[in-house]
């Protein structure tokens, strides 16, 4: 039996002295039957089967525990204390069910072994390996590691675990690169089957960290395999609590174990067990049969009579009776504490049991004889007491110990001296890790990475390699992507009116922009229209102070105001153009630059109207044309704006304007008006349009009436001026598509020059004669023909009716002034 296993039994009998001693229960001495069963589940279900067979026959004998070793009479078994394997424990829980045996192991861990459906008898001082596997991932996430590999037993202990393993690794983001199953018996397993592991571990030499749960006559042979391998320090180990803190793992690999973190139940020494241990001798302690085993394989000799075994072969030397354990380097096991617990929750069981149902009557009372495995296990579970540890025990719920943990590390504090150091503890699901007393390697003490890719720079999407979940290649997005924050493999495309951020990690809005006030087609096309505004008031107010005079008159007052007011509305569009955009300033926008064109081409287009009508009708008869008076002139003039107001009012029901955002680029985000986007606006110059090819027909038609009447002459050479202008302005429309700025900026000016132009052609000359040669403001200069006289018998209708004409040419109020004072004789023009 080894060292560990040795200790173990010791600290059950030394428990059970210091029960009995202590009188725990009042004149009543607890015994054992102790069996090996050499750590394998078939030979320890074997074992079981034996002392219940004798247990069943109540053979009466000895109540002393000394004797019960001696091979006398097994007398009726109340409990059961082990196994240390959980494998073993599960197959021993599963018989001793069936008598209602009650059983407390101290090492086994398996999760499965808290299912009391299926263990109902069987209870533990040791926590579940649900709390160690925990605790594994907490360290496994401490070191940042993504990668790592799994070794574990190909038993229940190690399959459970690591399915538990697994999927909390899963939850996390960690990845197994390599799993590998450990034969459960080392001794059946040859050597090539733990070089093949190591082997299988190089194929992913990313994966540094390695997970192992097993025992530890198993690790020590993946150990040893690693220094056949020549790959010593390549691997930074993760133990469970079934080998780290065992000399048969480390003795003789310490160079393989070093750097290893491990897990192991929280635990104490147990008060004065180490001086009872080191005051054993053979001599002494005749109540172990394996305690020889011991001594021999501790003195490398063979003590006198004892029978050969593997512990004395190749010992020649006889054993002394001079030989002591006192003074000499013993290292202990760590979780005898577990051990005890169990033997006194049994203590206490019966203490309790014994004072309810024998209500402090020395001895076993008829009550208690025998001993009823139900009632034993319900007092078992209520077990609560102090230790010889000195910590204070009870079962959870699940008949399990309290979930402690001490985080264990091989670590070399001097050169070629080891040792296993506490550097953590694992308490309530709390990972507490002292990273600075960690050295995995004297020559390198920083964790090893084990990650199988390093994280993707910021604003970088991953492609995972198939079939590797932790595996990746990293690429960048592109230069209108970013990363997706809910795909980590894919890139998405920014929307439009954002960019990415410096790392691709977020769409930023990009500032809106529109033509502001400020800007230099702002500046331009005001200071133009500010211009045209105050030569436009000018002329306004040159024709106010002069309005009764004979140029003002002749020019048709009544329709130049309208005129000069649509010019003044033009201008006004400019402003209009350059405000922030919103619904309403959008709607007055699409409103303003039609209507404004209209009322100037509607009041150009009813004067050449006019004065075709008048000269066509004077080659037909002498009689006046209808609808040539100021009023109705002004009538058909509102007639035609209202046309356009009532197209733009369609145009609002139809197509609402409104404020959008244009993207002409992927880094522009412009704030404009819907119309401007695509030809729309076009629709708000159909009407005007229209006016200003009927008016340059008309002019076309009138331009070879007399002299008097070269206004019209000036209204077609506006026309003709006008429509070069906006044959010039259509394809600058069109060109300008993905520069919106530029097209108002060009709308505006169009608008202004067109207002212009008209305001140049047609008034400069009235002005020029009002301000610089005012004497030729009178009724003569307006009929600049010359003398003449025409005969009454030569003259014809085509005279007469060319007399009226010019008359009416000054004004029509006039007309019937002079014509009461031209004779039937002759008729006299002025110059």
């Amino acid at each position: 039996m080894p060292q560990g296993g040795i200790q173990a039994l010791e600290t059950m009998l030394y428990t059970l002295d210091k029960i009995n001693t202590d009188q725990l229960i009042p004149n009543v001495t607890l015994g054992a039957h102790i069996l090996d069963d050499c750590d394998k589940d078939t030979y320890g279900l074997e074992m079981a089967v034996d002392f219940i067979k004798g247990s069943i026959s109540n053979i009466d004998d000895i109540n002393d525990y000394n004797n019960c070793s001696r091979g006398h009479t097994k007398k009726i078994i109340s409990g059961v204390v082990g196994a240390a394997s959980s494998v073993t424990s599960i197959q021993v829980a599963n018989l001793l069910r069936l008598f209602k045996i009650p059983q407390v192991s101290y090492f086994s861990t398996s999760p499965e072994l808290s299912n009391k459906q299926r263990f109902e008898y069987f209870s533990r001082t040791i926590p579940s390996d649900h709390y160690q596997v925990k605790a594994i991932v907490e360290i496994v996430r401490a070191l940042h590691w993504s990668y790592i590999s799994i070794i574990y037993e190909e038993s229940n202990y190690g399959i459970k675990a690591f399915e538990e393993l697994d999927d909390l690794l899963a939850k996390h983001g960690i990845c197994i690169a390599i799993k590998e199953k450990l034969v459960k018996d080392s001794g059946v397993a040859e050597t090539i089957a733990y070089d093949h592991i190591v082997l299988k571990l190089l194929t992913k030499p990313r994966a540094k960290g390695v997970v192992i749960f097993g025992s530890d006559q198993e690790v020590a042979e993946v150990m040893r395999a690693v220094r056949r391998q020549n790959v010593t320090g390549f691997f930074s180990w993760i133990g469970s609590d079934g080998w780290s803190a065992r000399n048969l793992v480390s003795d003789g690999n310490e160079a393989e174990v070093e750097g290893t973190l491990s897990v192991q139940p929280q635990a104490n020494s147990v008060i004065g067990f180490e001086e009872y241990f080191l005051n054993l001798t053979v001599d002494n302690n005749k109540r172990n049969p394996w305690f020889v085993e011991f001594w021999e394989d501790h003195f490398q000799c063979k003590y006198p009579g004892s029978p050969l075994t593997p512990y004395n072969m190749g010992y020649t030397k006889e054993c002394s009776t001079s030989d002591t354990l006192k003074g000499m380097s013993l290292d202990f096991e760590d979780q005898l504490q577990f051990v005890s617990d169990a033997v006194m929750s049994f203590g206490y069981a019966f203490k309790n049991m014994h004072s309810e149902l024998c209500h402090g009557k020395p001895g076993i009372c008829k009550s208690m004889n025998p001993t009823r495995g139900a009632e034993l296990l319900k007092y078992l579970r209520k077990a609560d007491f102090v230790g010889l540890s000195g910590d204070r025990f009870n079962f959870d719920m699940n008949g399990d110990g309290p979930a402690r943990y001490n985080i264990i590390h091989f670590k070399q504090v001097e050169k070629e001296k080891y040792k296993w150091i506490k550097v953590g503890e694992y308490y309530q699901g709390e990972l507490r890790l002292q990273m600075e007393d960690i050295q995995f390697s004297i020559k390198n003490p920083t964790p090893p990475k084990s990650v199988c890719s390093r994280p993707c720079e910021r604003g970088q999407a991953k492609k995972y390699v198939e079939g590797e979940g932790c595996c990746w290649h990293c690429f960048n997005c592109t230069q209108y992507q970013i990363k997706n924050p809910n795909d980590e493999t894919h890139c998405i495309n920014c929307p439009r009116g954002t960019t990415p951020d410096e790392y691709h990690e977020k769409c930023n809005h990009i500032p809106e922009d529109y033509l502001k006030p400020e800007s230099a087609y702002a500046i331009g096309a005001m200071s133009f229209c500010s211009c045209g505004m105050l030569m436009t008031l000018f002329v306004v107010g040159v024709f106010l102070k002069n309005n009764d005079t004979p140029i003002v008159r002749a020019s048709g007052r009544e329709l130049s105001y309208v005129l000069l007011s649509g010019i003044l509305l033009c201008y006004g569009v400019t402003y209009a153009l350059v405000l922030k955009p919103n619904d309403i300033v959008c709607g007055v926008q699409r409103f303003w630059s039609g209507f404004s064109f209209t009322v100037v081409y509607a009041a150009l287009l009813t004067k050449t109207n006019r004065i075709a009508r008048i000269f066509n009708a004077s080659t037909k008869s002498a009689k006046r044309p209808s609808f040539i008076s100021p009023h109705s002139q002004i009538v058909i003039c509102g007639i035609l704006i209202s046309f356009q107001i009532l197209i733009n009012a369609v145009w609002m029901v139809v197509s609402p304007a409104h404020v959008m955002h244009h993207y002409p680029t992927r880094d522009d985000n412009l704030l404009v008006c819907n119309s401007y986007t695509d030809t729309s606006y076009i629709i708000a110059f159909f009407y005007p349009i229209f006016l200003i090819i009927i008016c340059t027909v008309y002019a076309v038609l009138t331009r070879k009436t007399p002299e008097a009447f070269n206004e019209s002459k000036y209204i077609g050479f506006t026309m003709y001026t006008t429509c070069v202008i906006w044959l010039a302005f259509i394809p600058l429309y069109f060109g300008t598509e993905n520069n919106v700025q530029l097209r108002i900026a060009t709308i505006a000016v169009t608008i202004s020059l067109s207002a212009t132009v008209t305001l140049v052609c047609l008034f400069s000359p009235k002005l020029y004669i009002i301000l610089i040669r005012p004497e030729r403001n009178i009724r003569q200069s307006m009929m600049p023909i010359r003398y003449s006289t025409i005969n009454k018998t030569t003259g014809s209708a085509q005279s007469s009716m060319m007399a009226a004409v010019i008359v009416t040419a000054a004004t029509c109020n006039e007309n019937e002034k002079v014509m009461n004072n031209v004779s039937n004789e002759n008729i006299t023009s002025l110059y």
